[in-house]
C-alpha cells in the first residue's frame, strides 16, 4: 500500500510539471501559427496515444520528461522527413525569429507561472506564519555556533547589523545573505549584549541549523515511517513527536539522530507524544543506525500569521518563486565548485516520489509547495544552453540570429542526437545515485 502511494504521488508530480510545460509549447505553436504533430509524456518509443485532427497525442516509453512535435523542427523524435521537402507555411522553420523563439521559451514560462500560481494560492488561502522568538532553545555541540559561544536561552539581537524580531528574519538573513561569508550576530546572554561571528567554512549549506542552533520551543516530529522497519513495529507514526531517546529529552531532529546511532544495534528506550497521548517502547536500530523514520524539526511557539488579499498574494507569490530559484541557483554552483556531492544536488524518479509522499503527508498546500519547487527547478534545468534541451534549441536559435544564416541541418541532427543520447545516459546515472542511496 505505501508503494502504490507513493507511486501515486509521484505519478501526479511528474504528470503536472511535464504536462504544463508541454502545453507551453503547444499553445505556443498554435499561437503562431504552427502545425503540432505529436504532444508527448515521455520520450518515444511511443506506448498508446489518440490522435485528434493534426495531432498525435500520446504517452511514451522513456519517462524522462516529455515533448511537443512541431513539424519542421528538429528535434528528439529524429523525424527528418519534413527535410527532403521545401519549407511550408505552418512549419517551424518558416516562421520568423521572434516566433521560434517564443515556442521554445513557452515551456519554461509555463513552469515558472505555475510555481507562481501555487504560491500565490498558497498566501491567499492561508498566508504566512511568522515564528515570534529570537531566542535559540539549542546548540550543536562543535558547530560553528557552539564554537563562536551561543548557548541556549541566548537572545538574537541583530543579524549583520539589521535588528530583527522573528526568528523567519533571522533564518532569511543568514540563508540568502550570507552564502560562505561568516555571519555577524548581535545576541544578549543573561542581560549582556555581545557580538559573535559565525564561519560556515565547510559547510555545504548555510542554514541556522546547519550553523548549529535552533530556534526555542521547536519540537522533533516523524514525518514518515517505513513499513516493516523498527519504528513501525513498535507503532510510531507519521506526526508523531519525539519525547525522549535513551532517557534523553529530545527538542530536534539532530538530537534523535545523534541518538539512534550512537545505539546502533542495541535496544533503546523511546517515548513520544500523539496528540495528548504518551507512548513508550523499546525500539533496536540497525547496524546503520536507523529506525525507519524521518524526522523534522517543528516549530511550536507562539506565532503570528499575516494574511494577504488576493492582490497582496501575488507579489508576495513572486518573491516566494524568486527565493526558490536563488536555492536551486546556489545548489547547482556548490555542486559545481565541489562543496557538496551529486547525490545532494540531484535527485531522480525515487528521491521525487519520496519528497512528494511525505509533502502530502503533511497538507496539500506543503505537496503543492513541493511541485511549484519543483517546478522552478525543471524550468532551470530546461533553458540550460544543453542539446535536447529547450535552452539547446534556444542557441542555435540566437546563433542563426548573430550569424544572419541557417546552421547546418547535419550539425543540428549530429548535436541533438548526442545530446539525447548524454541525457539518457545522465538520468539512468540518476536513477542509479537514487538507488544507491535507497
Amino acid at each position: 500500500m505505501e508503494f502504490l502511494t507513493t507511486l501515486f504521488y509521484f505519478i501526479v508530480t511528474i504528470g503536472i510539471l511535464v504536462f504544463v510545460h508541454e502545453l507551453g509549447h503547444f499553445l505556443a505553436a498554435k499561437l503562431t501559427g504552427m502545425r503540432v504533430d505529436r504532444f508527448s509524456i515521455g520520450f518515444p518509443p511511443r506506448a498508446f496515444g489518440k490522435r485528434i485532427s493534426d495531432t498525435d497525442y500520446c504517452v511514451s516509453w522513456i519517462p524522462i520528461g516529455g515533448y511537443v512535435k512541431i513539424a519542421g523542427m528538429i528535434d528528439e523524435s529524429n523525424d527528418l522527413e519534413f527535410l527532403q521537402r521545401e519549407p511550408q507555411p505552418w512549419e517551424f522553420r518558416s516562421k520568423s525569429f521572434a516566433a521560434r523563439v517564443f515556442v521554445i521559451t513557452a515551456g519554461v514560462l509555463m513552469n515558472i507561472l505555475l510555481a507562481v500560481g501555487i504560491f500565490w494560492g498558497i498566501n491567499y488561502a492561508q498566508g504566512k506564519y511568522l515564528r515570534e522568538t529570537t531566542e535559540i532553545g539549542y546548540v550543536i555541540a562543535g558547530s560553528p555556533a557552539a564554537e563562536a559561544g551561543l548557548k541556549a536561552g541566548d537572545r538574537v539581537l541583530t543579524v549583520n547589523g539589521q535588528t530583527i524580531a522573528t526568528w523567519d528574519e533571522i533564518q532569511g538573513l543568514v540563508y540568502f545573505d550570507r552564502v560562505n561569508r561568516a555571519v555577524s550576530l548581535e545576541v544578549e546572554s543573561a542581560g549582556v549584549r555581545s557580538e559573535v561571528s559565525l564561519d560556515p567554512k565547510g559547510l555545504s549549506e548555510i542554514t541556522t541549523e546547519r550553523l548549529g542552533f535552533y530556534p526555542a520551543h521547536t519540537a522533533a516530529v516523524v514525518g514518515s515511517v517505513e513499513s516493516g522497519k523498527p519504528a513501525d513495529q513498535i507503532g510510531l507514526k507519521a506526526r508523531d513527536v519525539i519525547v525522549s531517546v535513551a532517557g534523553v529529552l529530545v527538542v530536534n531532529e539532530h538530537q534523535v539522530i545523534q541518538l539512534v546511532r550512537k545505539n546502533a544495534d542495541r535496544p533503546v528506550r523511546i517515548a513520544w507524544k500523539r496528540g495528548e497521548n504518551t507512548f513508550e517502547d523499546t525500539v533496536t536500530p540497525t547496524s546503520e543506525g536507523r529506525i525507519g523514520i524521518t524526522i523534522g524539526s517543528a516549530y511550536v511557539g507562539p506565532t503570528r500569521r499575516i494574511e494577504y488579499s488576493l492582490l497582496e498574494a501575488l507579489p508576495e507569490g513572486v518573491s516566494d518563486v524568486v527565493r526558490a530559484s536563488v536555492l536551486f541557483y546556489r545548489s547547482i554552483v556548490q555542486l559545481i565548485t565541489g562543496k557538496v556531492s551529486f547525490a545532494q544536488s540531484f535527485g531522480g524518479p525515487i528521491k521525487i516520489a519520496q519528497f512528494a509522499t511525505r509533502s502530502a503527508e503533511i497538507g496539500f498546500p506543503s505537496f503543492m509547495a513541493f511541485v511549484a519547487i519543483l517546478s522552478m527547478s525543471l524550468a532551470f534545468l530546461n533553458i540550460l544552453p544543453f542539446p535536447a534541451l529547450d535552452g539547446g534549441h534556444l542557441v542555435f536559435l540566437v546563433a542563426e540570429g548573430i550569424l544572419r544564416r541557417e546552421i547546418s541541418n547535419r550539425v543540428k541532427i549530429a548535436v541533438q542526437q548526442a545530446g539525447f543520447i548524454f541525457l539518457l545516459a545522465f538520468m539512468a546515472f540518476v536513477i542509479y545515485t537514487d538507488i544507491a542511496n535507497f
